[in-house]
């Protein structure tokens, strides 16, 4: 099967496409001919190499979600799944190949009526918006301000919020073209990169999926009470002292959160997935792609994301 490599970490150029034997299913796994593979941020800081500490090197295959066909099952799975579409998290690397190997525990069915390039453009990023907002707390009534929402959790956080009775759904991006898209899913209000433009002086709930040094400016942009949650690092970690602007306005009674989806117990975030697969299914939540392209073309996919014009999600199909 073909498959694509980090052969060396930095720029797209040291990705490369090989050939591989088609991996089998073993205990509490299943095989699925891939379909469609998101190509997720995360991705793209992996093969840039600025992950630390979490084991990846050189020679990976990156891809964290896929969606297909099971065509076959460890000896201790229900043979049920065979033949079915699934939409599956991978664990984090492996997704970009024609055949990807996973656990059973990972795998989510698909409605019929949706498409494996709109289960991999929502299956992590809405389940995360989701997750985000409320371990920020949201209640309907609040404000939320979603840093970086041209990008698929984003898109998804701004269309959840403004389901969930956000009073207002601002949001930061780089053109007034994806500001007219944003708005047409919810946002009420569009910010340039720095926050600036006509919104609120201040939000009860701030999604941050940017992050980087100037995540303390974001800090400021807090209501009495008001919490930021950080779901994202694109931009880089903030500073170390990023916490002494929280403790300058010790009376506002801010607060701040890191958020991963790796908390959640697999049946909520099933549970969740799954009804969100079926809201997508009937039209009530909308999948955003910005490009479908070869998997032999995923260097090209990163050289895309690296320019910071991706609008929702890239999806490879084999």
């Amino acid at each position: 099967m073909r498959a694509v490599t980090i052969e060396r970490f930095g720029d797209p150029s040291g990705m490369t496409v090989t050939d591989l034997p088609v991996p089998a299913a073993g205990q509490g796994q299943l095989v699925i001919e891939t379909e469609a593979i998101g190509v997720g941020g995360v991705d793209a800081v992996i093969r840039r190499g600025t992950i630390t500490g979490y084991g990846f090197t050189e020679g990976l295959i990156p891809g964290s979600e896929v969606a297909g066909t099971v065509t076959a099952v460890g000896a201790d799975v229900d043979g049920s799944w065979l033949g079915r579409r699934v939409w599956a998290f991978t664990g984090g690397t492996g997704g970009y190949v024609e055949h990807a190997v996973v656990r059973v525990d990972d795998v989510v069915a698909l409605p019929e009526e949706l498409s494996s390039i709109d289960a991999v453009t929502l299956g992590s990023s809405a389940t995360v918006a989701h997750f985000a907002l409320a371990h920020a707390h949201f209640t309907p009534g609040e404000s939320v301000l979603v840093r970086g929402a041209a990008g698929s959790i984003g898109i998804s956080a701004v269309e959840l919020a403004a389901r969930g009775g956000a009073s207002a759904v601002a949001v930061t991006t780089s053109s007034a073209e994806r500001g007219s898209r944003l708005t047409d899913l919810g946002a009420t209000h569009v910010l340039d990169r720095s926050g600036s433009g006509d919104a609120p002086a201040s939000f009860d709930v701030v999604i941050d999926i940017v992050g980087g040094p100037d995540t303390p400016e974001f800090l400021d942009r807090l209501a009495p009470n008001g919490r930021l949650v950080l779901v994202g690092a694109v931009a880089g970690f903030p500073s170390a002292d990023f916490g002494a602007r929280l403790l300058s306005t010790f009376q506002q009674s801010r607060s701040v959160a890191t958020f991963s989806l790796d908390t959640v117990p697999a049946p909520a975030r099933d549970a969740v997935r799954a009804e969100q697969f079926a809201a997508a299914a009937r039209g009530e939540l909308h999948a955003v792609v910005h490009d479908v392209l070869p998997l032999a073309q995923a260097a090209e996919a990163h050289r895309q994301m690296d320019t910071g014009t991706v609008f929702g999600r890239i999806v490879l199909v084999p």
